[in-house]
């Protein structure tokens, strides 16, 4: 090759051929480079799961790659020479190819890009960062959006979506007359389950994958997780496929049961598509285009199109724009000052309480789990615990297979554990046992009573919801949508604050919930 004249850079969730950092590309002139290294396993425990389907991916859209003619610079997790960090071997590839300059599409990770601004800076090299058109919102259209607002409403923004880009409108105004049809997607299955739930998209191991799959269980054999139920889509071609399958099989029903939880199906009517939206394998707007589509066909309920095109347009845009607007001190945002550690039975599953057994093993098991079971399972736990966020951040992003920061992020620390102070959520998401009780079966098989917030039968989480009240009672007095909560705190007798108190710092010191003799790692 003559000179090189642009070295485009593909992390591991950019796998698109039409990337705004391929624009202007020429082959006899530029080349791609991709690196795989340990660094994005180990900077947090990553799963086997999430660290087998970024390599995959990878290495499939390789495949790609050299197929459409483009020539690749690809570093292989286990060439004798990999220094392991993202920057490290960037910096050796560009003192040997040296480049005239490095384009890239905007990272989703604010370390990853200041690793790369470094090594461009180090080398006096031109770095281009592109917008990535994988989003229907800039970062910029959102900083306008939230400029002079001291809270960040998703609601407001996704109206505006919606308004800019045509989706469910008619004549200026929301399809069906409203803007949201949530009261209709709250069902749980009931007493008869969900039935007979169209299979999941599943995708038998090729070659490469397997290959893939070996390689994780060897490098990474100490990681959590496991890999023999590994069918995640990592090509293109297998992406769309899920995509149709869902459309056609489960979007009708979506909607509905969108928060409804069961014992042992953890796929239930979901789309089961982030991993291959975030990996950049679909476009959100041919996810969008195709959930609308059905409605306008009468192939699926307005309620459950709306409820799952709210998901793409409206909250996966707007975690990202959060993000990018308030990195890097969103990071270390502590607003409840949570200083508790996480259990070490989060890493195993070893846990008596049955629903978050139940998420724990699955998410162990398959790298995933549902919104739901991530918000108001996992999640809800560890807030009311009072774990410290940036360690509930790091669980978030190694063990879930479409975890990358930029959408991990605000969902774990601002949503789910309101580290935030307000930023995103109008108020923490907290509720007893009694939320689960109503969503799921889990109840009737623990040894845990939602009903009770002291003793020795008592639900943790209905203890740890007396006592999160408790313990920021004075804030949330502050909070008009917290009031009729911390009016039912005040009712409290002395002698029944006392009694959640004991039983909260038995939960947390373990004695309550955990499996005895399941250790970490």
């Amino acid at each position: 090759m003559a000179e090189l004249r642009t070295l485009v850079l593909v992390l591991g969730d950019q796998l698109d051929l039409e990337a705004s950092a391929f624009d202007g590309f020429d082959p006899a002139c530029d080349a791609v480079w991709m690196a795989e290294v340990a660094e994005e396993s180990t900077h947090v425990w990553s799963s086997k799961a999430r660290t087998a389907m970024f390599l995959a991916a990878m290495r499939h859209f390789a495949i790609a790659l050299r197929a459409a003619g483009r020539p690749l610079h690809y570093t292989r997790l286990e060439s004798a020479d990999n220094p392991g960090a993202l920057g490290a071997q960037l910096r050796a590839d560009v003192q040997r190819l040296k480049p005239a300059r490095l384009v890239m599409t905007a990272p989703g990770d604010w370390r990853v890009l200041q690793a790369i601004q470094g090594v461009a800076k180090d080398h006096a090299l031109p770095l281009e960062v592109r917008d990535d058109r994988h989003f229907f919102c800039t970062v910029r259209d959102f900083a306008a959006h939230a400029k002079g607002r001291k809270s960040l409403r998703m609601e407001y923004f996704y109206r505006e979506q919606r308004q800019r880009h045509g989706i469910l409108m008619h004549d200026g105004a929301p399809v069906g007359g409203q803007w949201n049809f949530d009261a209709e997607n709250r069902d749980s299955f009931g007493a008869d389950g969900p039935g007979a739930v169209p299979p999941r998209a599943a995708f038998e191991p090729c070659a490469v994958t397997r290959e893939v799959l070996a390689l994780v269980e060897q490098r990474f054999a100490g990681h959590p997780g496991r890999l023999e139920r590994f069918v995640w889509p990592v090509t293109r071609a297998q992406a769309l496929q899920a995509l149709q399958a869902f459309i056609d099989d489960r979007l009708p029903l979506f909607g509905r049961y969108q928060d409804a939880m069961w014992p042992g199906d953890p796929w239930l009517y979901h789309a089961h598509l982030s991993a291959a939206l975030n990996l950049k394998l679909l476009n959100p707007r041919e996810v969008v285009g195709a959930a609308e589509a059905a409605w306008r066909d009468g192939h699926a309920p307005l309620a459950s199109v709306e409820g799952f095109i709210r998901q793409i347009l409206g909250w996966r845009e707007y975690v990202r724009g959060v993000y990018w607007t308030q990195m890097p001190g969103y990071l270390e945002r502590n607003a409840l000052d949570a200083q508790q550690d996480l259990p070490a039975w989060f890493w195993t599953g070893g846990t008596d309480m049955a629903c978050l057994r139940d998420a724990l093993t699955q998410t162990l098991a398959h790298g995933y789990a549902n919104h739901i079971q991530r918000l108001m399972v996992t999640g809800l736990y560890l807030l009311m615990l009072g774990v410290r966020p940036q360690q509930v951040h790091a669980w978030y992003l190694a063990v879930y297979v479409d975890a990358v920061e930029w959408v991990e992020l605000p969902n774990s620390l601002g949503m789910s554990q309101y580290a935030d102070g307000g930023l995103m959520a109008s108020k923490p998401y907290v509720a007893t046992g009694k939320y689960i009780q109503r969503m799921s079966p889990h109840c009737k098989g623990c040894r845990y009573d939602p009903g009770q917030r002291s003793g020795d039968t008592a639900c943790p989480y209905t203890t740890l919801y007396w006592d999160f009240l408790m313990r920021h009672e004075t804030r949330l007095a502050r909070n008009p949508r917290m009031a009729l909560q911390v009016k039912n705190v005040a009712r409290l007798t002395g002698a029944q604050r006392q009694a959640v108190v004991e039983r909260a710092e038995s939960i947390r010191r373990g004695e309550v919930g955990a499996v005895l003799g399941v250790a970490h790692g």
